[in-house]
């Protein structure tokens, strides 16, 4: 059983030998343990320290391309190194290393495939108020729409198995954090949570410049992930809206045309109930064409995850 823990950095060379020490040298059920950083575009000595530090393997992308697809290109990477179990930290040591082993306890027990870490989010004393609701809001409405029962839907401290990180793909450009989960949830990839600790605040993150930044940005994220799986009820619903409204203006009208003055002076009202009744039977039919769309995206990722094995299968077969 091979584990492979990754870390994405962008500029990461005072935090990355504190992370790095902090990691688990050995654990039950585990022969061998590497580590990996993804180094994200870094301006400083993120590389060199890592090599002193004597870090398995290092995917360096020149330029900066956010943390999804460093994300990504770090689950690539560790499914070729030949990893049975990745583990996602952050080099900027927020999660403590010791809690790996919990992490990876229920798929190493086959009762998981996608462990995700609770960092207990109200106990965290360096989290306003304000963000700390926030963090459990977007948790449950997280949980709603992708039918999982995960609590801290934005940690990154996460354990996948292989098959798990096969199954993934990230699409966003932002962060995979709620994306995987909602994929998990459509893709009936059986998930967990553990509750874990964090390490006081090092320095500000950098994956995002405000709250009202984080929340446009996530919304983004989420509603368009969730379409994408279930775009049908997206777009009745939205029909739904938009016939219904323009059902009771048009009530309104046949109440002034018959019982008040014909109608006269609401002529407008007339047009927008039938622009607005349009609109919904429009957004009906685009929800039945983006559904059979939909069915043939999944046709595409259960092809992309076969292509994934085989490619896998080749590149093993080479290294030997």
């Amino acid at each position: 059983m091979k584990l492979i823990i990754q870390m994405p950095c962008l500029n990461e060379e005072k935090t990355l030998p504190i992370t790095v020490s902090d990691l688990p040298k050995s654990i039950p059920g585990v022969d061998v343990i590497e580590t990996l950083i993804i180094d994200d575009g870094s301006t400083d000595r993120t590389i060199e320290v890592a090599r002193q530090l004597g870090v398995n393997h290092i995917v360096h992308l020149r330029n900066n391309k956010g943390l999804a697809e460093a994300f990504a290109a770090g689950m690539d990477a560790c499914l070729k190194q030949g990893a049975d179990i990745i583990v996602n930290t952050d080099g900027d040591n927020q999660y403590q290393g010791k809690y790996i082993a919990d992490l990876i306890k229920p798929i190493l027990n086959r009762e998981a495939h996608m462990v995700i870490g609770d960092r207990q989010v109200q106990k965290i004393a360096h989290f306003s108020f304000l963000k700390k609701k926030l963090q459990r809001l977007g948790s449950w409405v997280v949980r709603s729409l992708s039918g999982t029962n995960v609590p801290d839907a934005a940690s990154g401290f996460r354990a996948y198995s292989r098959e798990a990180a096969l199954h993934l793909n990230v699409i966003t450009k932002f962060t995979y954090t709620m994306e995987t989960i909602i994929q998990a949830g459509k893709k009936n990839i059986a998930t967990a949570s553990v509750p874990v600790e964090v390490n006081g605040k090092l320095r500000e993150s950098r994956l995002f410049t405000s709250i009202p930044v984080y929340l446009k940005r996530s919304i983004g994220t989420i509603l368009r992930i969730y379409t994408m799986y279930e775009p049908l009820r997206v777009f009745v619903a939205l029909a739904g809206v938009l016939f219904g409204i323009g059902t009771l203006i048009s009530i309104r009208f046949l109440y002034f045309y018959i019982w008040v003055d014909s109608g006269a002076g609401h002529i407008q009202s007339l047009i927008l109930s039938a622009i607005l009744m349009l609109l919904g039977i429009q957004f009906g039919v685009l929800g039945v064409v983006a559904d059979l769309i939909s069915g043939h995206r999944r046709l595409t990722e259960d092809t992309l995850y076969r292509v994934k094995k085989i490619e896998l299968y080749i590149h093993d077969k080479e290294k030997k």
